[in-house]
């Protein structure tokens, strides 16, 4: 029988202002509880809008959701998945149901990947509310070769529309996923975490002609968060983190025998007025695809 895991008391969760962290009984089993609601949505201006439970598709964010994790299966399992529910018991969707916007030029960011693991963990686009799982090839599980050395996960609510070709990186179109992130601070996350944080650059990465951004971002929970605000400032920082990273997403593939991942925007790091660029086109690709006006194919809207 397949192992089903929720938390429900609050006695065991540590929260603070910027992120939701995890406690339990193994380390393998992490559980999330807000210290406040996510019940107001934030424009480009930062500025609010109570939300009604009705969703709203420029950005859609539940009424007061205390956001649990429930894990079902065994984790490095084929069937293992990490589902988000709301104080109800509800099943909601870590994609569609958590808002973006967070106010004052942060974001929400969900953890795949914890930093130094090896397992591929994504979102499930195309299963009914999106739970995270482990991706899979050929029947089976997927790690990377190596570990990777930051947080990694996606924005909620954007989307890499693949009709789209970018004239500054090629005419490349997206790649059918959220926007991924790489979290750069020092604290690891769990899978399913959700933090704030405030982007700092992107980079272009371009994965069997696909285009798939990279967004550079830092956990405002972060000692050195105030320091960085734009890509110069993480050179300065977090010396040589631009250049590690894009060379483990050039280069993950090659073990497997695959050629390296290219990068547009002349190979470097773009600022974060360009970041923030990204995520607007993004969101807003999103937004024409919950609307359903734009093609949805396999991708699940639940």
């Amino acid at each position: 029988m397949a192992a089903t895991r929720i938390m429900v008391s609050a006695s065991n969760i540590g929260t603070s202002s910027s992120s939701l962290l995890f406690k339990s009984a193994t380390s393998s089993s992490p559980f999330i509880k807000p210290s406040h609601c996510l019940s107001f949505c934030f424009n480009k201006n930062n500025t609010t809008r109570l939300l009604s439970k009705k969703r709203s598709f420029t950005c859609s964010a539940l009424y007061k959701p205390d956001i649990q994790i429930k894990e079902e299966g065994l984790p490095e399992t084929l069937d293992y998945r990490v589902f988000f529910v709301d104080n109800s018991g509800k099943k909601v969707s870590p994609w569609h149901d958590i808002p973006l916007h967070v106010g004052d030029g942060a974001f929400n960011f969900i953890v795949e990947i914890p930093k130094e693991s090896s397992a591929k963990m994504e979102v499930a686009t195309d299963e009914i509310f999106t739970p995270i799982k482990q991706d899979t090839k050929k029947g089976k599980l997927r790690y990377y070769p190596y570990n990777i050395n930051w947080n990694y996960g996606l924005l909620p609510q954007t989307w890499e529309d693949p009709s789209l070709a970018n004239p500054d990186v090629d005419g490349a179109f997206g790649d059918n996923d959220p926007v991924d992130v790489v979290e750069i601070g020092e604290t690891r996350g769990n899978v399913g975490q959700l933090m704030k944080v405030k982007p700092l650059g992107c980079l272009a990465m371009i994965d069997e002609g696909e285009l798939d951004w990279k967004i550079v971002a830092i956990s405002l929970d972060d000692p050195k968060a105030s320091l960085v605000n734009d890509v110069d400032d993480v050179e300065k920082h977090f010396p040589g983190t631009l250049t590690a990273i894009r060379d483990w997403f050039r280069d993950y593939k090659i073990p497997d025998g695959k050629p390296a991942n290219k990068f547009g925007l002349g190979n470097k790091a773009a600022n974060k007025d360009y970041a923030l660029k990204v995520i607007t086109e993004t969101n807003e690709s999103w937004a024409k695809l919950v609307k359903r006006s734009t093609p949805a194919g396999e991708l699940s809207l639940v």
